[in-house]
């Protein structure tokens, strides 16, 4: 390898490292905010309350929209990102409201 490449192949792994420390910070992260979705779902069921909250769902993708426009990343990407969690957070709620009956 030249010193370039070699230089090149330093760079490559610190980023990597980097990426792999914030995988794990993501995979944490969304462990946590499951957690509180879960007990969410819990006080919905015995509440007899609907699992979906469209306002509140609506106004999370805009902040979020916002948020990811000052982060320097795609909203759309944002806005779709937030979509899957939302449905799976729907179906937890729904599963746990199932399951009480």
């Amino acid at each position: 390898m030249t010193p370039d490449q070699i230089k090149a192949a330093e760079i490559l792994k610190g980023h990597r490292e980097s990426i792999d420390r914030l995988d794990s910070i993501l995979i944490y992260t969304l462990g946590e905010r499951f957690k509180h979705t879960q007990a969410v779902g819990v006080l919905k069921a015995e509440h007899d309350l609907p699992a979906s909250d469209p306002a509140r769902e609506a106004k999370q993708i805009a902040r979020l929209e916002e948020l990811a426009t000052k982060a320097d990343l795609d909203p759309a990407f944002a806005k779709k990102f937030l979509n899957f969690i939302i449905e799976e957070v729907i179906r937890h709620h729904e599963n746990i409201k199932n399951d009480g009956q």
